[in-house]
């Protein structure tokens, strides 16, 4: 694989085909690179909602209004869509999780090396949320790394992928009910494969000459 290739031939499909459907297994391989992204002090700050159904998808296009309404038909038309979601707090109950997972994981060769690992998570999580103030922001960037994953998965794996941020994220949070859940919406990601009405695949990509973005010390 030259990942080069992957980098410089995807791009965000404009327009997905409704009749073409993703095999369950490449949904399977998506799955795991989202679980297994990386995060700061493995905090695992994230949830994913998956819509592949007619209804879970039309329930989240039904929030695309107004201004955003040009994304309800790559919501409607994609074969699956991801809401990456975000924790609205790491609280005890999901720090103790997270050590008790790591736990069972076998990876502290002794007590003071698990007990290190759980005060690391406590004193960045305390930071960001009461010194910082920026809890939010700081899991978000998290979010963001697990997106990279995905769409770079994607690819791979010959799927299309289109990330949203143009959005009503309180709206998708009422939709799916997602504070009662202690969560909410940071972004969509919706997968499937392009259409000929997709205008962006026929498109040369774009980017900075190396120079301007890469500098060698």
């Amino acid at each position: 694989m030259n990942i080069a290739d992957i980098a410089t031939t995807r791009r965000t499909c404009k327009a997905f085909d409704p009749t073409r459907k993703i095999d369950p297994a490449a949904i399977e391989q998506l799955k795991t690179l989202l679980r297994f992204a990386p995060s700061s002090v493995n905090s695992q700050p994230w949830h994913y909602i998956i819509a592949s159904t007619e209804e879970g998808k039309e329930k989240i296009a039904a929030t695309l209004a107004g201004r955003f309404e040009y994304n309800a038909p790559k919501v409607r038309n994609a074969s699956h869509v991801v809401v990456l979601c975000v924790r609205r707090d790491l609280d005890d109950a999901h720090l103790q999780a997270l050590i008790e997972q790591e736990t069972r994981d076998g990876r502290f060769a002794t007590p003071e090396a698990k007990e290190m690992q759980h005060n690391a998570r406590v004193f960045y999580t305390t930071l960001h949320r009461d010194q910082l103030n920026d809890l939010p922001r700081w899991t978000e960037k998290q979010i963001y790394i697990a997106l990279g994953s995905l769409l770079f998965g994607a690819a791979a794996l010959g799927i299309d992928a289109c990330p949203m941020e143009g959005i009503d994220a309180a709206a998708v949070d009422a939709a799916l009910g997602l504070e009662a859940q202690g969560l909410r919406c940071v972004l969509l990601t919706a997968l499937g494969y392009g259409s000929a009405q997709d205008f962006n695949a026929t498109l040369p990509k774009s980017r900075l000459p190396v120079a301007s973005v890469i500098s060698e010390i």
